[in-house]
């Protein structure tokens, strides 16, 4: 075995018997279970993201082989401190790379399951921040009726999807 397999397999035993940022975050901002049925690997992310768009803390919990595991401590260091669209640039050949693609080659799908779902968590942390914008940018008087009152508007039948008020 080379040496530099040798470590490879130090640095995945390393964090996998010492797992960093393992445990729940209370409150966290983005939560989502991933997994990678194949090898029975289950990882659920946790972050918080700061009002500048940056991943101020990040953990996970989760079972499965040695390297789902070792890559999911490792991907809680590696994006600390990131902003969302650094997130969304990471791509799972590079995180292989770092993990070490002689070694976790073979199980492409468990080295980046943490990766996919810390993802995957970032677009649907988007998403409820974009509902939730546009929820509270429409005011009484968008949902008002047309004269003006909002209990005229409650007591008319809804139009059909697609369709909208003409005055005639």
């Amino acid at each position: 075995m080379s040496t530099d397999r040798q470590e490879i397999i130090e640095f995945l035993v390393d964090h996998y018997e010492h797992p960093r940022h393992r445990g729940a975050l209370p409150d966290p901002d983005i939560h989502l279970t991933g997994g990678n049925p194949g090898c029975a690997d289950v990882v659920e992310i946790y972050a918080k993201v700061g009002a500048d768009g940056t991943l101020e803390d990040v953990a996970f919990e989760g079972s499965g082989c040695t390297i789902s595991m070792a890559a999911a401590s490792y991907v809680t260091e590696m994006v600390r401190g990131m902003t969302l669209e650094q997130v969304d640039e990471l791509n799972t050949e590079t995180l292989i790379d770092e993990l070490g693609r002689e070694v976790v080659m073979t199980r492409p799908t468990c080295a980046t399951v943490a990766l996919g779902t810390l993802k995957q968590g970032v677009h649907e942390f988007r998403m409820r921040r974009l509902a939730d914008a546009a929820y509270h940018r429409a005011s009484p008087a968008s949902q008002a009726g047309a004269n003006g009152n909002a209990a005229d508007a409650a007591d008319r039948p809804a139009r059909p999807e697609g369709q909208t008020e003409h005055a005639g």
